[in-house]
């Protein structure tokens, strides 16, 4: 990646600039081991944007009449926060004691407007490798409250609907559904298409999971899913950090992020023991989101949880709601 062309100036370096050195710093280590570690550096590190302004495009593409209708009323109050679209509640739940410790996260959302649950990507672009924390993706849409995604830009493959526009229609496993009428589904990406799910109102769509509840219930074999095989993932299964969203209702939901490999404070959990704090915050339906290092929730301009890696880890993408713009 080739900077001497690039002008001079005394302003402060980007967030993309500032990773400029880092990457190529890979990059070069990857050319000196040969073509193939070459290849995942550019396919795994090195980021391609396809989108550069996401905000401008939505604004141009998006098929919902409230789309825009971000702004609130509200103000922060502690541990919770009402306003004409949105109310959020937070709560913390510990069970056991020394290494067994689990801490979770919980946030409660009602929302008034389905579509005040929007979808932001890392630095305002669309693309693969593009990453920012979880906090600084809030911070710049003006969030409230806020979760890590999908990390959609890890692959390339999956059904890929943001804030009512199509992004990517490459169907590959299970994914999540948010409809503009309230409704949450777990659907099969490969028996449907982006064009056919704007069509019935899917306002955002996620492609991780696997699906954790179904109608109440923690779905049988979670515990064996695998989410990808590519190279550097790395198995889901374990004990570990997690992101989950369940619902309640229509327009009811519960998001969850459970620490982990902090022992004393917190061991993470497996997936059944996922789907089973899920099943006793009442969701009917729960879906796994990106974990690990990833996990992470913010409100009110801080990050609530205390991310694995000892600081938040770069993301594609959150879940937020815009706070009050007065």
């Amino acid at each position: 990646m080739d900077t001497a062309h690039e002008p001079h100036t005394t302003d402060p370096p980007t967030r993309r600039q500032r990773r400029r050195p880092i990457i190529a710093a890979g990059l070069a280590l990857a050319l000196a081991l040969g073509g193939g570690a070459a290849w995942a550096v550019d396919r795994y590190l090195v980021e391609h944007v396809t989108i550069s302004d996401v905000s401008d495009y939505e604004a141009a593409n998006t098929t919902s009449d409230d789309a825009v209708t971000s702004t609130t009323n509200g103000v922060a109050t502690g541990s919770t926060y009402t306003s004409d679209q949105a109310g959020i509640v937070l709560s913390t739940i510990t069970t056991g004691s020394g290494s067994d410790t689990v801490t979770a996260y919980v946030a409660e959302v009602t929302l008034t407007d389905a579509t005040a649950l929007r979808s932001a990507f890392a630095g305002d672009a669309y693309g693969t490798n593009i990453t920012e924390t979880t906090s600084a993706i809030a911070a710049a849409n003006d969030a409230i409250f806020a979760i890590n995604g999908d990390y959609y830009g890890f692959r390339d493959t999956g059904i890929v609907i943001r804030n009512g526009v199509v992004y990517r229609d490459d169907g590959a496993r299970e994914g999540l559904a948010f409809y503009q009428d309230g409704h949450v589904e777990v659907y099969d990406e490969t028996a449907t298409t982006a064009e056919q799910l704007l069509a019935d109102g899917v306002w955002n769509t996620l492609s991780f999971g696997p699906a954790l509840v179904a109608d109440g219930a923690v779905v049988d074999g979670i515990d064996e899913v695998e989410v990808d095989t590519n190279f550097g993932n790395h198995s889901i299964q374990g004990e570990q950090p997690r992101t989950a969203v369940g619902v309640i209702d229509d327009n009811h939901l519960i998001f969850v992020v459970v620490d982990g490999r902090d022992e004393g404070y917190s061991r993470g959990v497996t997936m059944i023991e996922l789907a089973d704090i899920m099943v006793s915050l009442g969701a009917t339906t729960a879906y796994n989101l990106d974990g690990g290092g990833s996990s992470t929730m913010y409100f009110d301009g801080e990050v609530v949880n205390r991310p694995s890696n000892g600081g938040e880890r770069g993301t594609s993408d959150i879940l937020y709601i815009a706070g009050s713009s007065e």
